[in-house]
């Protein structure tokens, strides 16, 4: 038994040294930089924040450069760390009614205040390569000066509905309890609001995609429309007890949608429209949407309609969205099972061995 365990040990102390040469790769090519994983992989970095529930870009590009691009596993990586981390405080919500935008489109209304502003998107590219890339070192063209993006506070595209009130309003009511904290306390079902939010948040963007699709495709009583769509950066702010008043840390990059949904009415609220909200670190515009049509789709029982499709289901949607719950369960099956495997072995056996006997008996009685 020793020598088997130490003879494992060495097994897997070199797959580390083959781990660490598959990440560098060829040692005659330049190493890849934290540094131009953070500035050239954006998005790639912003997910990981997102569903790592860190926001530290840097953390991230390294997290990135360790799992070798493996985004799942680097989300890992930025979760563990977070673990260790001292919580110092608790922000206030974030206003994000006036974020310094980057991007800013609506799907409903074609005139906004502020105006329509596209920024950078792939929405209209050709899906075509583009071997230009290849040409190490090529600077890319530098963009026409655009128009400045509007500053201070731009009114929401859902304020256009509100005036004629033809789309619900969630005051905070009085007396509004402090949220589950998800990092903390286990989820319960059912579970408000604000906690299946937070789920949401940190869920497997591909898995949200699905459940969004879904929806889409007729698996929920919906009809969505994209209200609003923002990038830009939006201040944080700390309200320490001495002071009393709140102050300015910093600014952070995030994504917000607002889904416009129609809504049919029930016996107590006249047909209006409804909304689906989604909100996520960096430029994550499919993220952020997906989270918005899966959030609209799971109050399908606050609003009185039949829960029939999985995206309406909160076991179901809040259950399995979280990627490093979800890899940990069919990657653990890689771990030795032999003696289940033997037991099962054994028994299939013996039922095999059973089957002549039972059809002989069974023609017999015939």
């Amino acid at each position: 038994m020793y020598v088997a365990v130490k003879g494992g040990e060495a097994a897997i102390l070199n797959s580390y040294g083959l781990l660490a040469e598959q990440r560098r790769g060829h040692a005659t090519l330049p190493e890849l930089s934290v540094a131009q994983i953070r500035q050239q992989l954006k998005l790639a970095v912003d997910r990981v924040m997102t569903e790592g529930s860190v926001y530290d870009p840097e953390l991230a590009a390294l997290a990135i450069k360790q799992a070798a691009g493996d985004l799942v596993e680097a989300i890992f990586l930025l979760r563990a760390y977070r673990a260790t981390l001292p919580r110092l405080g608790t922000t206030c919500p974030l206003d994000t009614s006036r974020m310094a935008l980057d991007r800013r489109i609506s799907a409903t209304f074609k005139d906004l205040p502020g105006g329509q502003v596209l920024g950078p998107t792939y929405d209209y590219t050709q899906r075509l390569l583009d071997f230009t890339l290849l040409a190490e070192g090529r600077l890319p063209e530098a963009a026409q000066p655009a128009a400045d993006a509007p500053t201070g506070h731009t009114p929401r595209v859902v304020d256009l509905l509100n005036h004629e009130g033809l789309i619900e309003t969630r005051p905070v009511p009085p007396g509004d309890p402090e949220p589950t904290d998800l990092t903390r306390e286990p989820m319960r079902f059912p579970a408000n609001r604000a906690t299946r939010l937070q789920n949401l948040a940190r869920g497997d963007e591909g898995f949200l995609l699905a459940m969004a699709y879904s929806t889409q495709r007729g698996y929920s009583h919906s009809h969505p429309f994209v209200g609003e769509v923002r990038l830009g950066t939006v201040a944080v702010h700390i309200e320490p007890e001495e002071l009393g008043f709140a102050i300015d840390i910093g600014d952070i990059e995030i994504t917000e949608c607002e889904m416009v949904n129609q809504f049919a009415g029930s016996k107590n609220q006249p047909p209006q429209f409804t909304r689906g909200y989604g909100l996520a670190f960096g430029h994550s515009e499919r993220k952020a949407m997906a989270m918005s049509l899966v959030d609209r789709a799971l109050r399908a029982d606050e609003l009185g309609e039949p829960v029939e499709s999985p995206a309406q289901m909160q076991e179901f949607v809040l259950g399995h969205s979280d990627s490093l719950e979800a890899s940990g369960f069919v990657q653990h099956l890689k771990l030795p099972h032999y003696v289940d495997f033997q037991s099962e072995l054994e028994l299939v056996r013996k039922m095999r061995a059973a089957a002549p006997a039972a059809t002989a008996i069974q023609g017999d009685a015939a």
